[in-house]
């Protein structure tokens, strides 16, 4: 059976985290280029990635997460923020950034840029926020992949209050909202959790061939 396959029944949604384990600027630089490299809509990627290593912050963060110690003892805190609204900018930015890389005139991609406008900038705010969310668990799903391929353990986590994480990160002022967390480190050996058997739907019930 692939490594891929292996690593995916490996993996857990890790309860308790080493405190004493720290992951390597090297594993942490291979975990930013998977998420750099995830898929979104379009290619318009419309959230930010906060890291956040202080411990400070996640003091303070701890309590908006239901007090969960995976929030202070994994290496890393990762918050998935989704833009809640947008304008003609988010696929301009694209478009030059498009250009660039690609050695492209802007002109040349003027239809490709007035298209993906008229599918999203008329779209009421809320339709928006709910888009550019969906966005964000593209990406956490790969990092939850490439952090199995590299034997670190992630804790994907919605059991927090998205108001109160805004407003300790100042979130609400840029336009953007906590969508999903994730903390990424080492399993404690206490965590009983890890030795469960992994439970998921049979493939004959899951799958519809038609």
């Amino acid at each position: 059976m692939s490594d891929y396959i292996e690593n995916l029944k490996w993996r857990y949604a890790t309860k308790q985290f080493d405190a004493s384990k720290d992951i390597s600027e090297e594993d942490l630089n291979y975990l930013k280029e998977a998420l750099q490299l995830s898929a979104s809509s379009y290619g318009l990627q419309p959230y930010e990635i906060l890291i956040i290593k202080d411990q400070a912050i996640r003091e303070k963060l701890k309590p908006a997460a239901w007090n969960q110690s995976q929030i202070t003892d994994a290496s890393y805190l990762i918050v998935f923020a989704n833009k809640t609204d947008f304008g003609d900018e988010l696929v301009d930015d694209y478009i030059d950034n498009v250009a660039t890389t690609r050695n492209l005139s802007k002109e040349d991609l003027k239809g490709y840029a007035d298209f993906m406008k008229s599918k999203l900038v008329a779209l009421p705010q809320e339709e928006k926020s709910q888009w550019t969310a969906k966005q964000t668990y593209i990406a956490l799903g790969n990092l939850l992949s490439a952090a199995a391929h590299k034997k670190l353990d992630v804790c994907p986590m919605e059991g927090f209050s998205a108001e109160e994480v805004n407003s300790i990160l100042d979130l609400n002022d840029k336009n953007l909202n906590a969508s999903v967390i994730a903390t990424v480190g080492y399993r404690s050996e206490e965590d009983a959790t890890q030795h469960y058997a992994k439970v998921r739907k049979p493939q004959n019930i899951l799958f519809k061939h038609v």
